[in-house]
């Protein structure tokens, strides 16, 4: 499936800022199952662009915007080629839970079995897994478990945007029983973590499909759920929607929890309130690019002297977006 994304964010400021240091992970992933075919970034006020690659393999990009601004404006455009995922078995043999406890997985992904952040064990989550009776799940093979640790979290939930917000613990969503894509992402990584499966944040974008049931806003990001096992390796599992991961799920970067891939994090020089506005749209590409995988991003601005101008005082104000 071609896919085509628009993601603009933009970031309002009652009165002008003097400086805004920005970090983005927009850019799709390469993957075996995703081709990235094009990635552009625009920027308003235009700032020279850098990239690195961060900790998990994930592209990161990060900007300056040194002179005083009223508006920021990041527009990230992207064509991915994306394919259906590899079929699973039905389940996988019992022993799969002594594989998970071997050395070399547990090596390989302690990033991913740790708590840490937002995923974590509280009391709440311990409720809410006796609550349901997801802990007899263990007694199934780990496939089939996780599976239906989604849907049941998927049958717990209403999706509701505006009840949590990017700092929220998922206390909240486990108390009102309602929250978005974050909050069920958090709480199963958690849940999967404390039964010795690694698990990692994925975030990203979802070509939605109402008459299947997505409840995922079609105007916001995406984040869903991998999951390691020795038998299929990642495994990707969308609990928001009740769907395992496939061609209609473009991923952008993947982490140990929201804190390590928000779609984007700044902070500025100033004392205004700022106001943050998130559109995306995702569809059908109307066409193939002639040119295979193309980057391309804002060029540099400077002021007459070619110097950046300084900017004193300190930096204020954290800002960054949820994932819905």
């Amino acid at each position: 499936m071609l896919l085509e994304v628009r993601h603009l964010t933009e970031y309002h400021y009652a009165d002008p800022v003097r400086e805004s240091v920005m970090e983005v992970w927009m850019q799709p992933q390469k993957s075996a199952s995703q081709r990235l075919v094009a990635f552009e970034l625009e920027l308003d006020p235009a700032a020279q662009l850098f990239s690195y690659g961060d900790a998990f393999g994930n592209a990161v990009y990060h900007f300056d915007v040194p002179q005083p601004h009223s508006k920021l404006s990041i527009v990230a455009r992207s064509t991915v080629e994306t394919q259906a995922a590899a079929p699973l078995p039905e389940a996988l043999d019992m022993g799969e839970w002594d594989r998970l406890k071997s050395d070399f997985v547990r090596g390989e992904n302690f990033d991913f079995l740790r708590h840490r952040g937002f995923a974590i064990e509280t009391d709440a989550l311990t409720n809410f897994v006796m609550e349901q009776g997801i802990d007899r799940l263990r007694a199934r093979d780990p496939l089939t478990a996780v599976r239906r640790m989604s849907e049941i979290i998927y049958q717990s939930f209403a999706y509701e945007a505006g009840v949590t917000d990017a700092e929220s613990p998922i206390d909240l969503a486990l108390s009102v029983k309602r929250g978005v894509c974050q909050d069920f992402t958090h709480i199963m990584i958690a849940i999967c973590r404390a039964w010795g499966i690694p698990a990692r944040y994925v975030s990203g974008y979802l070509f939605t499909d109402r008459q299947h049931g997505d409840r995922s806003d079609p105007e916001a990001t995406h984040a869903w759920v991998e999951v390691f096992l020795p038998s299929t390796r990642w495994i990707g599992l969308d609990p928001t929607n009740n769907v395992m991961a496939g061609e209609r799920h473009i991923a952008c970067a993947v982490g140990r929890d929201y804190n390590d891939v928000p779609p984007s994090r700044g902070v500025y020089k100033g004392e205004s309130d700022s106001q943050l506005a998130v559109a995306v749209s995702v569809g059908r590409a109307r066409a193939a690019h002639s040119e295979p995988e193309f980057i391309r991003v804002a060029q540099p601005t400077f002021n007459r002297t070619g110097r950046r101008r300084p900017v004193p005082g300190g930096m204020n104000s954290d800002q960054q977006q949820q994932q819905q």
